[in-house]
């Protein structure tokens, strides 16, 4: 016993075959004095040759790289000099220190290892900053990353060696010890800067590099901005994964400044929505069987686990791997009253479980942190294609779809439903999670207090089950909550399409009180629902105390000693059990919402889509025939036997030019919505040969610059462009415009006049490049004068070789059709030309003749009001006048538009912290604040009680068998049984208190929020669109 108790490491290391020579100290100075003796050689030679190569190519241009850009050069070059610093330091400690004590070979040998070090480090330093900064390496030299490996080899095996002879001797040679475990670290950061860092100009691109050769071409240095360049969590290798270290250059430029949106990189393929959007599509589609239009709850589930699938494996193993460390201190701690009472299992026991407990806590700390990071990974996926998908859907919407669920309800979908969708993320695990954790739990107390254990199951298994009718409550109320919200989005999102009307009614008040009503409903159900959260939260906190207690009971009942370290032991385990039996209620109420938003996204994505078989497309050029129809039979009702446009037979060749005329309700507007696929067909066969573009009577505008709108995605080609903006009368508009084809427009333009508006949408058309041309009713928004303009540039110019269908009320654009439909009951009643359709004599006929009568009746109203105003104002006036009417009918507005320039604004936002303001103004909303100090109070309370209940439990149990105990069995259970009630009480009071000053606060804040509105400008809502004040009222 007494020689395994002596045997040393030194021993160990003789006898597992190792030479007593190779752990000699002066044998290893030696071969470190060699290694630095030769790398200083090697960085000396490389310095000359880099030098003779610059004087040969003196003469000639060359690009140069400055390796700053390197990850870590700074901190490479700053440790380099750091230790020729501390190599001369020790140095002259050295020299000194053995001068006034004699000299032996080991000493002077040390003393010029330090000095060699002193010179390869002081070269290493020169060479980074000189001959490697302006070289055109794209990695260290080779020499640098192989003799920064051996130093760390030749450093670890010095530190060794002085823990060896610590052992032998029992002291550490401290002049070398702590010199080793410097040497040590800095080889190991060597060693990850030259094998594992990559360039930075390869992996994070969040700097701003310059371009190479730039000055030699005559270019400008562009800065590479961060939403141009792709996130370095794309590139980044395992450590920079490991520790999130990727994301430091982007809290380094947040450091600097405040971060705008171009400072934060553009997402990884696989984390955007072009990555996950086309897997979650093609996975729903392939569950559904290729049926898009019916999709069920599990159908989603399915398709958005298989979208997100690598994510939640990989959060489900660091899960598992937090849980198993969570745990590991719970199980250490009786192991560590013990051996604080004197108790010794082996030797160095201390240090060892105080480094498992560090390891298992450094463990725990990265597992839980990589387990969110994933989750949310996975979350934001799922999301963004959930938000994809119901966008897609809302364009192929049939119109009785459209019908039953407004843009406001779509809009809860995208913010409400799909977010609460990818928050689940965050509970998802947890299921399954409380399975393990109870059941390593058990496995403790079972280790600590025995057959006790059963007993902590049972009441487990008793808290548990209690979640059964309080998940049910608020499942219940989730869903009712849900579809008031629904009723009064619907309400808010009319109100603010429909604001101007409500401005000049003065029936804001009167709408906004509806509004509110529908709030008070749900509000109703929202109170319902929070308390019966709050009261779920109540149950829960009494629940690691209920457990305790029949835990701690069932063991006094069957006779098992409880001892203070097996009592701290349990404690611990039921601190660490109840969070996921605290976080149970909110994961059954996640459930619950969940599956409410799964139900209602697949409930919308199951509406009806336009007939996908309406129209059968052809490739363009395949057919002489551009539109043809025959037996066409269309409603709006799919399921109604009477068609709405009866008998439709149509032929259109390729470059002709259509007319299509008819009394007001006759068709024509539902003949073009049945060649677009708009309409369902009830019978008959619709052709379309290539692309088709269309143009509506009321001009679509969507929030942007005038130069977005009419590019609509398309790639901008200039002289296309200006074409197109000459074609349409565009271009004096823009010159009068401050900002030209930059100005913002308002959302639905009500910045720009009703003809302004009608020609961007004319020429958003142009600039598509389509096979066939839709017009319903184009030219009706414009005076006469630009009407025969854009008819004659745009229709009879740059669509001239196009195939063309325009519908009119203006007799003047027939004549140059090739071919006239007239519309009459839902019927064609008369095609031809225009001469031809006059020699007939029918319908076509009384058709013109109204138009003239009409329009002889203008001219005799103008006439008069004319000869009117000259009376009144003199013909200055009257020409003034006259500009003045010629511009109303135009519906020009550019001198106003002009001055207020960029009508639409970005969001504002606030730099720095919060202040304390905007948290006081928040707590003392309700109420004044007087529920605060309560709320406060009651926490402390409980802090206190929860600290005095574990104390109480550790004081009056002994520390092992031989101790008697200081309080009785039934004393020690009823004051813990006493804390433990009047913490869960006081848990209850600060819950009550935050639920009723948390709703109070919504309530209060929600009708100032919509008082505001409603009492805001018109100018507020021109210039703010709509969806950013839905998103608002939303939450």
């Amino acid at each position: 016993m007494e020689i395994a108790k002596g045997m040393s490491v030194f021993q160990s290391l003789r006898y597992v075959g190792v030479d007593e020579s190779l752990l000699n100290p002066i044998f290893l100075r030696v071969i470190s004095c060699s290694l630095h003796l030769g790398l200083f050689l090697v960085i000396l030679g490389l310095c000359c040759w880099n030098t003779i190569r610059r004087d040969n190519n003196a003469g000639h241009k060359q690009s140069s790289t400055r390796n700053a850009r390197f990850l870590y050069y700074k901190s490479t070059l700053f440790c380099s000099i750091g230790l020729a610093i501390f190599s001369f330091v020790l140095c002259l400690l050295t020299h000194f220190y053995w001068y006034r004590n004699g000299w032996s070979e080991e000493k002077i040998i040390t003393l010029l290892d330090f000095a060699l070090k002193l010179l390869a480090w002081l070269s290493i330093s020169v060479f980074l900053h000189t001959q490697f900064l302006n070289s055109c390496e794209t990695k260290y030299p080779l020499v640098l990353r192989v003799w920064w490996g051996l130093f760390f080899f030749v450093s670890c095996y010095c530190l060794v060696i002085d823990l060896v002879y610590g052992e032998k001797n029992q002291s550490l040679p401290t002049q070398f010890c702590i010199p080793d475990v410097i040497f040590t670290l800095m080889g190991l950061f060597f060693c990850f800067v030259g094998f594992i860092v990559k360039k930075e100009s390869e992996e994070n691109m969040l700097q701003e590099p310059l371009l190479n050769g730039s000055v030699a071409n005559g270019m400008d240095s562009k800065k590479s901005t961060g939403d141009q360049t792709v996130t370095p969590y794309a590139n980044a290798n395992i450590f920079s994964l490991f520790t999130f270290s990727w994301m430091g250059p982007l809290i380094s430029v947040g450091n600097k400044k405040t971060l705008d949106l171009e400072d934060v990189p553009q997402l990884h393929f696989d984390d955007s929505v072009k990555g996950s959007f086309p897997i979650f599509r093609e996975k729903l589609e392939s569950v559904g069987g290729g049926n898009s239009n019916r999709v069920t709850t599990f159908m989603l589930v399915k398709a958005l686990v298989f979208t997100a699938r690598k994510e939640i494996v990989l959060s489900a193993l660091f899960v598992l791997l937090y849980a198993l460390a969570s745990y590991v201190g719970p199980y250490l701690i009786d192991t560590l009253v013990q051996y604080l009472n004197g108790k010794r299992d082996f030797d160095n026991e201390g240090y060892v479980l105080v480094a498992a407990f560090f390891v298992a806590k450094l463990v725990e700390c990265l597992a839980q942190r990589h387990w969110f990071f994933k989750v949310q990974q996975g979350g934001y996926r799922a999301r963004a294609a959930l938000v994809s998908k119901i966008y897609n859907k809302g364009l192929t919407l049939s119109c009785q779809s459209k019908q039953s669920h407004t843009s406001g309800e779509i809009i809860n979908f995208m913010t409400v439903d799909a977010e609460r969708i990818g928050d689940f993320g965050w509970y998802m695990h947890d299921p399954w999670m409380v399975i393990i954790q109870v059941a390593l739990a058990l496995m403790i107390l079972y280790k600590n207090l025995g057959l006790a254990a059963i007993a902590a199951f049972v009441a487990t298994i008793i808290v548990m089950l209690a979640n059964i009718p309080l998940g049910s409550l608020q499942e219940k109320f989730q869903e009712k909550l849900m579809e008031s919200k629904d009723r009064r989005m619907k309400a808010t999102s009319e109100v603010l399409r429909n604001m101007r009307i409500l401005k000049l009614q003065a029936w804001e008040m009167k709408f906004l009180s509806r509004i509110l009503d529908l709030r008070t409903t749900e509000a109703g159900w929202l109170m319902k629902y929070v308390y019966t959260s709050a009261m779920t939260t109540f149950v829960f906190w009494v629940a690691p105390t209920f457990v305790s207690v029949t835990t701690f009971g069932a063991a006094m009942l069957m006779g098992i000693p409880l001892e203070s370290g097996k009592i701290l032991s349990a404690l611990a385990t039921f601190r660490i059990l109840q969070e996921p039996i605290y976080n149970l209620p909110d994961t059954i109420s996640m459930i619950a919402q969940t599956k409410v938003s799964l139900d209602r996204i697949a409930s919308f994505l199951s509406l009806d889509d336009l007939q996908p078989d309406v129209i059968e497309k052809l490739p363009k050029g395949s057919s002489d025939e551009a539109i043809e129809i025959v037996g066409g039979n269309f409603a709006w009702d799919a399921s109604t036997s009477t068609p709405l446009l009866k008998d439709v037979n149509l032929r259109v060749l390729n470059g002709m030019r259509v007319a299509i005329c008819g009394t007001v309700g006759s068709g024509k507007s539902s003949l073009l919505s049945s060649i677009l696929g708009e309409m369902p067909k009830l019978s008959g066969t619709i052709k379309l040969s290539g692309t088709k573009a269309y143009v509506a009577q009321s001009p679509w505008i969507q929030s942007g610059k005038i130069e977005e709108n009419i590019l609509f995605g398309k790639e901008m080609q200039r002289e296309k462009y200006d074409k197109v903006l000459e074609a349409c009368s565009l271009k004096k508009d823009l010159e009068i415009l401050s900002f030209g084809d930059q100005t913002e427009i308002g959302e639905r333009g009500i910045n720009l006049s009703g003809g302004q508006k009608q020609r961007i949408q004319i020429a958003r058309a142009l600039y598509q490049d389509a096979d066939v041309y839709l017009f319903d009713d184009p030219f009706s928004a414009v005076d006469a004068h630009t009407g025969s303009h854009l008819f004659s540039e745009c229709i009879m110019g740059l669509l001239n070789s196009k195939t063309v269908l325009y519908v009119t009320h203006q007799v003047e654009f027939l004549p140059a059709a090739d071919l006239i439909l007239v519309m009459k009951d839902g019927r064609i009643s008369e095609t031809g030309k225009y001469n031809d359709l006059l020699k007939l004599g029918s319908d076509f006929m009384e058709l013109v003749g109204a138009h003239q009568e009409a329009l002889t009746a203008i001219d005799t109203v103008k006439g008069e009001a004319l000869r009117k105003s000259e009376e009144m104002t003199g013909d200055n006036t009257n020409v003034q006048k006259d500009k003045n009417i010629s511009d109303g009918q135009n519906g020009k507005v550019d001198d106003i538009v002009g001055t207020k320039g960029q009508i639409v604004q970005e969001e504002e936002r606030e730099k720095g912290s919060v202040g304390f303001s905007v948290y006081w103004k928040y707590i003392t909303t309700a109420y004044g604040g007087a529920l605060v100090p309560f709320m406060l109070l009651a926490q402390v309370g409980f802090q206190l009680l929860q600290i005095g209940s574990n104390y109480w439990m550790a004081w009056a149990t002994p520390v092992s068998k031989s101790e008697p105990p200081p309080v009785g069995s039934s004393t020690l259970i009823i004051v813990y049984v006493a804390l433990g009630i009047a913490s869960a009480l006081c848990i209850l009071a600060r819950t009550m208190f935050l639920v009723t000053a948390g709703y109070k606060t919504a309530s209060l804040l929600f009708h100032k929020m919509h008082l505001c509105i409603f009492r805001a400008p018109m100018s507020f809502f021109d210039a703010t669109p709509s969806g950013r004040i839905l998103n608002r009222v939303s939450e």
